[in-house]
C-alpha cells in the first residue's frame, strides 16, 4: 500500500509531494554528512559547524533531486505529456506520469533532461567550489559545494545505468521501442535488465555488510530491492494499460449504484446505506444528477449526537475528479484512480449518474484477460510505433 503523500511546494505548476519515508532519507543524509563525511574531509571543526554543513549539504542534495525531476516534468509537459507532480520518497524522487510516452522520441527527450540537469549542477557546483577556494571564503563553504558537485555527478552516472526504470533504462527502452516498434517488448527487455541490475545491487549489499560496511551494505541491498520491484511493477503497468486500452468504461461499470439524496439525515445514511450495504462512500444525487459524494470519513468528522439532526447535503463533498465519462477508456479510468484517493469512480453522462466503476472491477478484467491471452500478441496496443514518420510528427 502506498504511503500517504504530503504537499511540500509548488514549482512551475508541479506539486512537489513527499512520502513520510522521505523523512528517513533526510535524517540519514544529515547524520551521514555531519558525523561521517565532513569530519573526514575537513577535520578539527566544531560540532556546530559540522551540523550546519550537513544541513546545507542535505538541502542542496534534495534541491538537486527536485531540479532533476523537474527537468523531466517540464520537458514532458512541453511535449504534451500529463505529469501529476513530483514525488519524493526514501530512495530519492520521481516525476509521476499519468500515461506512457506516445513515441520513443518523446520518451528519450524527456528522460535525458534529468541527467543533463544533474551534470549541469555538478559543473556549476565544482566551478563555484574551485572559485571560492582561491579566495578567503570560509573553507567549509567550498567543501559543501564540492560535495554537491560530487553528489550530482554520481546522481547523473547512476541514473544513466541502462536498467529500467532508471533513466538509462528508459533510454534503452526508447531505443528498443524505436527499433522494433513494440513498447511491450521493449519494456519487457528493459525491465529484465533492471531486475538483473537490482539483483547485483542486492548481492553487493550483502557482501559489503559481511565485510563490515553495514550501513552502506544495507542501502545497496534496499536500493536493489527497490529497483527490482519497480522494474517488475512498471512492466505490469504497461501491460495493464495495453489490455485496458480497447475496453470502454461502459463495458466494465456496474449500473444503478446505491445512491442517496441530500435531504436524508446522516443517521439514516449511516444505518440504512453505509452499514447496510458495507460501503465506504456513496454518490449523492438530485433526481439522476450527481451533486456530490459522502462517506464514512465525512460521518466520522461529526459528533455522533449530531447525526440525527444533520442532513447529507450539509456534509457531502463535490464529486470533482471522482467522475468519469461513460465512453472513456478503461486505461484512462485506471490512471485517474491512481491520481485520486479511493478505488471507485462515478460514471456520468451529461451530468447524470449512470454507474460506478471500481478498481476491483478493473483488476478482475485484467486477471481474466491476462489468463486468456497470456502471450498478449492479439491485444491491440495504443503504444505501437510505426517508424520515423510518427516520431517526427511528435
Amino acid at each position: 500500500m502506498a504511503t500517504r503523500r504530503r504537499p511540500l511546494i509548488n514549482l512551475l505548476g508541479f506539486e512537489i509531494r513527499f512520502d513520510l519515508t522521505w523523512l528517513i532519507l533526510v535524517a540519514l543524509i544529515v547524520w551521514t554528512l555531519g558525523a561521517g563525511y565532513f569530519p573526514v574531509v575537513l577535520a578539527d571543526l566544531s560540532t556546530g559547524t559540522y551540523i550546519w554543513m550537513a544541513m546545507f549539504g542535505a538541502f542542496g542534495l534534495f534541491a538537486s533531486i527536485i531540479l532533476h525531476e523537474l527537468s523531466h516534468s517540464v520537458v514532458g509537459r512541453r511535449l504534451g505529456m500529463r505529469i501529476k507532480g513530483i514525488r519524493l520518497f526514501v530512495f530519492g524522487g520521481a516525476a509521476e506520469m499519468t500515461e506512457e510516452p506516445p513515441t520513443p522520441r518523446i520518451e528519450a527527450l524527456m528522460v535525458i533532461a534529468g541527467p543533463a540537469m544533474s551534470v549541469a549542477l555538478a559543473i556549476l557546483c565544482f566551478a563555484a567550489a574551485t572559485l571560492l577556494a582561491g579566495f578567503n571564503t570560509p573553507q567549509p563553504v567550498a567543501i559543501v559545494l564540492g560535495y554537491l558537485a560530487m553528489a550530482n555527478a554520481i546522481l547523473a552516472a547512476f541514473n544513466m545505468v541502462p536498467a529500467y526504470p532508471l533513466d538509462g533504462g528508459r533510454l534503452l527502452r526508447a531505443a528498443l521501442w524505436a527499433w522494433r516498434g513494440d513498447l511491450i517488448w521493449a519494456t519487457r527487455v528493459a525491465s529484465l535488465i533492471g531486475g538483473a541490475f537490482g539483483l547485483v545491487l542486492i548481492v553487493l549489499g550483502i557482501v559489503s555488510a559481511l565485510y563490515g560496511n553495514l550501513i552502506g551494505g544495507m542501502w545497496w541491498f534496499l536500493i536493489g530491492l527497490f529497483v527490482r520491484a519497480a522494474a517488475s511493477s512498471s512492466y505490469r503497468q504497461v501491460l495493464a494499460q495495453r489490455i485496458l486500452a480497447d475496453v470502454s468504461v461502459r463495458r466494465l461499470m456496474r449500473p444503478d449504484p446505491v445512491r442517496v439524496t441530500p435531504d436524508i439525515s446522516v443517521q439514516q445514511l449511516t444505518e440504512d446505506i453505509l452499514l447496510a450495504h458495507s460501503l465506504k462512500e456513496v454518490p449523492v444525487v438530485r433526481g439522476d444528477d450527481l451533486t456530490g459524494v459522502v462517506g464514512v470519513a465525512d460521518v466520522k468528522a461529526m459528533a455522533a449526537s449530531e447525526r440525527s439532526n444533520r442532513l447529507v447535503g450539509d456534509i457531502m463533498r463535490p464529486a470533482g475528479d471522482r467522475t468519469i465519462a461513460i465512453d472513456a477508456r478503461a486505461d484512462e479510468a485506471l490512471a485517474q484512480m491512481q491520481r485520486t484517493t479511493g478505488g471507485r469512480l462515478f460514471v456520468v453522462t451529461d451530468g447524470r449518474l449512470v454507474g460506478v466503476l471500481s478498481l476491483r472491477d478493473l483488476l478482475q478484467h485484467l486477471s481474466i484477460r491476462s489468463d486468456l491471452q497470456s502471450d498478449m500478441k492479439d491485444v491491440p496496443s495504443r503504444h505501437s510505433f510505426r517508424g520515423p514518420a510518427d516520431a517526427s510528427a511528435a
